[in-house]
Parts: structure tokens; sequence; C-alpha cells
């Protein structure tokens, strides 16, 4: 059991109005009995009430909506580095979103809408609640903060997908404040902003050994900037990545490595999900983002779902280390240990997600004690070189690529030379290919492809179409509900 963390598990419901079903926590880290209630007019009394909605916002983020078929097809199937997965028949809705044939009927889009409303909601009883509470000052604004980065979390994950989308920033106080309309992807970035901004100014830059995997000041800054680049604001790019490289953060030195159970809340991390696998609580041992990528057809596997595809496989230059620690394939030996036979449905899998066979406990997910990496110093430098690109200072967009190229190629100077090419068009160009094959199965391509302005090119042998599939459609079922408050995006019926 990891003792390196202790965000106890505090399952929370997304109840809107006069419950907040939560757990009773004890000391431990997730070792926590699921089941408990406690009515909402009982809670938000003490700190340790605080400390247990706080809590439940980072369970929250692991759950099936945020992080299993219904995030993947989201934010990882329309793109050229994967695939479906697993057989034909398994599953075929994937396919509707990898060839975007998917109409607004369809489940998993109203699943990941549902799932990151429920992580807002979550964050907005702590914001509402919290305050009223006597407490340690100090570690009251500490939560707020917390509270203010996983909703600019989820409602960045909301607005990539959906554009316009509904700004909710506190819990309803009665009907009146249910069916509310949609908000501009301009409201809800400058939302994000603001939370972040908010955040960043409160969040300690490091935790203790206990505490390991909240939110720091070093996540808030580096996810403001990736906001700030679907924005393409470069100026506040440059600098809040800037911030970010003078934190203490650095590339871990092993890339294979830096994705194992083993190196989780390393030096590179800014921000992790985290997840744990706890004897005698599979209730709590419930993330199932590395089951359903799992090697499918092995004990100790998976699903076999998201898989790299060939496009990617080709992407990686010639000797590109990062190409074997980012795909399994069919019959090869992980550097684990297990041997992938020839058997196995699928030519290829997210290494990333990939948890050694012999780790699986009988009862539990597959792969449940992998955290979930969703910012790393990397991508703070690839951002940091986009955006000196952009601004005209080549020499410094080199140094931050040239940083990334240098941990992949390790000891072997004989790979992936320096870039040094200061023409903008084709150091950007290079720019992009090293977030293709560095942040590979990390569901950064899609979003990253469509914001480049290149989704059409990239993506339309696919079947994608520009004018509409830069989002996704919004789910009839809240249109229905909302009494057709909510506007469809163009294109979608």
């Amino acid at each position: 059991m990891k003792t390196h963390i202790n965000i106890q598990s505090c399952f929370a419901a997304a109840a809107l109005s006069v419950m907040l079903f939560t757990a009773s926590c004890k000391k431990e880290f997730l070792n926590v009995p699921p089941q408990a209630q406690q009515p909402a007019v009982q809670f938000w009394k003490t700190s340790e009430d605080a400390l247990k909605g706080v809590n439940a916002m980072y369970a929250q983020l692991r759950s099936w909506n945020s992080v299993a078929f219904n995030a993947l097809v989201i934010e990882s199937t329309g793109s050229d580095e994967a695939d479906k997965g697993s057989t034909p028949t398994d599953a075929t809705f994937f396919n509707l979103y990898d060839n975007f044939t998917v109409t607004s009927t369809q489940g998993s889009l109203q699943d990941f809408w549902t799932g990151q409303y429920q992580n807002i909601n979550l964050c907005n009883q702590v914001l509402d609640n919290v305050p009223n509470i006597e407490m340690d000052a100090n570690l009251k604004g500490r939560y707020l903060a917390e509270a203010k980065f996983i909703r600019a979390y989820s409602y960045f994950r909301l607005v990539r997908a959906y554009g316009n989308v509904v700004l909710r920033i506190h819990v309803p106080k009665d009907a009146t404040e249910y069916n509310i309309p949609q908000s501009t992807k301009e409201e809800v970035y400058a939302q994000i902003e603001k939370d972040l901004t908010e955040a960043a100014a409160v969040l300690p830059t490091t935790y203790g050994a206990t505490e390991l995997g909240r939110a720091t000041k070093g996540a808030a800054l580096g996810m403001m900037a990736k906001a700030a680049m679907y924005q393409q604001k470069w100026d506040q790019v440059l600098s809040l990545t800037n911030q970010v490289m003078g934190l203490g953060y650095d590339l871990f030195p092993d890339f294979e490595k830096g994705f194992r159970t083993g190196n989780e809340n390393n030096v590179e991390s800014l921000f992790e999900i985290q997840c744990e696998l706890l004897p005698g609580n599979s209730a709590a041992s419930n993330s199932q983002y590395s089951q359903v990528q799992g090697v499918a057809g092995v004990a100790g596997g998976g699903w076999g779902f998201n898989t790299p595809s060939e496009v990617l496989a080709n992407a990686f230059e010639t000797g590109d280390p990062r190409r074997d620690a980012t795909i399994i394939f069919k019959g090869e030996t992980t550097p684990q240990g297990d041997v992938i036979p020839n058997t196995v449905p699928n030519e290829r899998y997210n290494q990333k997600s990939y948890v050694p066979f012999g780790m699986r406990v009988s009862g539990f997910n597959e792969g449940a004690q992998q955290n979930i990496r969703v910012l790393r110093f990397a991508d703070i430098l690839l951002m940091n070189a986009e955006a000196a690109n952009e601004l005209g200072n080549p020499t410094l967009a080199k140094t931050s690529l040239n940083r990334v190229r240098k941990r992949a190629r390790g000891t072997n100077a004989a790979i992936l030379p320096d870039v040094t090419t200061s023409d903008k068009t084709a150091l950007k160009e290079a720019i992009w290919h090293e977030r293709q094959v560095e942040l590979a199965m990390e569901s950064d391509r899609y979003f990253d492809v469509i914001r480049q302005g290149r989704a059409l090119q990239v993506f339309g042998p696919k079947g994608w179409k520009a004018n509409k599939n830069e989002v996704w459609p919004i789910p009839s079922t809240e249109i229905d509900q909302s009494g057709g408050l909510l506007k469809q995006n163009p294109g979608y019926n």
C-alpha cells in the first residue's frame, strides 16, 4: 500500500440540493467505507467535514465517467494515434467517434458531461460551504484553492469537448437556478483563468510526504498555461511556463520508468489523479483507467481498448526509445518481464497505462493502482517552446524543445539530434511533432491537432468535417431537459 499521500477516498455523490453523500473517513488514504451517508444539514460544521468534502473531489476524479470509456472516446478515439481496439464486435459505439458519425443521443456524450459536472458540483459544495466553517484560516484557504483547481480542470475538459457549456460556480439554491443557459467558450475560459489564478496564489509549491498528489501552485500555473495555449494567448503561455520552470520540476531520467507505479508523483509530475488498490476495499479501489486499456486475452491484462495506431507507431524517429516505451507490441516481452503472446487480439497496446500482470489482485480491477498522469513537466517545456517560437524567440524555443529530446535519447548520441532550425514554420512543425511522440496516448493529441488548425488535414481521411467536428454534440438529454434552453452545436441534431 502506498504511504506517500493522505487524500482519503471520501465518496460524495453529486447532490444538487439537500444531501451530501460522503464516507466516514479514517486516517488511511482511501481506506474508507464508501456506503456511509450523512445529511447535508449535519455536514459542513467542522474542519474534518471540510477535509472530507475536499477529499471527495479527488476521489471523484478517478470515476468511470472521468477516466474510462467515456473519457477515452471523447478525448482520444477521434485522433490518428488511437484505434478502437478490443474485438470488432465489442463496444462498437467507439467507432462512432473514430469515424465522426456520432449523434447527440450516444450515451458516452452524456456520461462524460455528467462526470465533469459531478466533479464541478463537489467543488462547488466545498466553495459554498467551507468559508462558513470556523477552522484554521490558512488550511481553509488551501482547501478552497484545491477546489478551484479541480473545478477549472473539469471545465477545461468540458470546453474542449463541447464548446459552449453551462457555467455553474455555485450549488443551485432552488429550482429557479437549475436550468440556466450555456456560457460562451470565452466566458468559460475566463472562469478557468480566474479559478486558476486564485488557486495559484494560495496553493503551496510542494507538500509533505503524507500529502503528495494534492494540487500545487505548479499544477495551477501549468493548467492555466494550457488553457491559454488553446486560446493562442502566447504571452501568457510563455510567462506561465517560465514560472513553472522556476519551481524545481525536472524531467524524470527514464521515460519508460516514469509511468510505472513505483515512480508516481515524481519530479516531472505537476498533477496526477491518485489511484490505489486497497486490500479489502475494492469499492475504493475503483479506477478502471488501466483496466480498459490493458492487454486483452492475458491474465492480469485488461480489456484492450484505445490501442495505439499504426500511424502513431510510424511517427517516431528511427531509434526513439519512446516508441517502445509508449507501445506494447504483440509478441514482445515488456521491460518488466511480461510476455505478450501472438494470440492477443490487437497489434498494439498502451504502455503508459500498463501495470505488470503480476500486480493483479483477485477481486480488483486490473491496474487499479496506476495513477493517471494529467500534466507533466515535458508538456510545460513544449508549451514554452511553442510560445517562444510564436513570439519570435527561436533560441528559447529550441532550448526547451531540445531539453525534451535530450531526455528521450538518454546516453545514445546517435539518435534524436537537437533541432537546429530557426525558421518559424519549420520549428513549429518540429515542436508539434515532439508533442505527438512525447505525449502520445495521454489524451492530448486529438484536441492538440484541432487547436493547431490542422484537423481537416490530419483527421479528414477518417471523416472529420470542418465547422462541425471542432466540438462534439451537446447531449440530447441535456437539451431536452432544459426545454430547449441549451442549444445544439452546429452540424448536429
